[in-house]
């Protein structure tokens, strides 16, 4: 399950297996630019289903789309100017914008929100697995919980405490046992527990809905 990666030179056979596994609807575990995220193909009902049943998280303000490249941005959520200028000065990096969506992406996801967060990272792994799949992940932050559901977890409803970094994964090791996951590629260190910074950008101000590593104001 695990397969050991050098992430500026992923060899292309383990990414073309992690690719053909979203594919079919699998969901893997894969190192970012803070911590570790559990992930999916944004086109595959199957593979959310299952990143659901393995999260067991209900409140879809966790999950994130993450892309490559600001033009995705623009494909699943309504993007204007102003918007663009912000996120292109704060990309990539650790950093959720929460847009409005478009209709498409909403039946794509099956969301119950009008809004999705969205991130470019600063890490090649997400990079490379997003521009051989040809769209953005769907993707939620790993936690311990997910190895055990006694584990504690924050209030639900604190949107900036719900991801504590005492929650989070150190090693790709660490998840081989959580239930569901497909793949975990592991480049044999472990990433710092960290959290991006959320910005609600959705309407006209702009509201910190977490402070992570990412700086703001700015």
């Amino acid at each position: 399950m695990i397969e050991y990666i050098v992430p500026g030179n992923i060899d292309d056979r383990v990414l073309v297996k992690a690719v053909n596994l979203m594919q079919d609807g699998g969901a893997i575990a894969i190192p970012t630019d803070t911590s570790w995220s559990v992930v999916c193909s944004m086109n595959s009902k199957t593979g959310i289903k299952k990143l659901k049943n393995i999260s067991q998280e209900k409140d879809e303000r966790h999950f994130t789309l993450l892309c490559s490249d600001i033009s995705q941005f623009g494909d699943i959520c309504s993007l204007d100017n102003t918007r663009f200028r912000l996120i292109k000065r704060l990309t990539p990096g650790p950093y959720v914008f929460i847009l409005k969506t478009l209709l498409g992406t909403e039946k794509a996801l099956g969301l119950k929100r009008s809004e999705i967060g969205v991130r470019l990272p600063d890490y090649p792994v997400p990079l490379a697995l997003i521009n051989t799949l040809g769209c953005p992940l769907y993707g939620i932050t790993a936690k311990r919980s997910m190895l055990d559901d006694d584990y504690f977890s924050p209030d639900d409803d604190d949107f900036a405490t719900y991801f504590r970094e005492e929650t989070l994964f150190d090693g790709g090791w660490e998840m081989e046992d959580i239930r569901g996951l497909d793949m975990v590629l592991d480049p044999g260190e472990d990433r710092n527990r960290i959290l991006s910074t959320v910005l609600d950008i959705s309407s006209g101000d702009i509201q910190v809905l977490r402070q992570g590593a990412g700086p703001w104001p700015v």
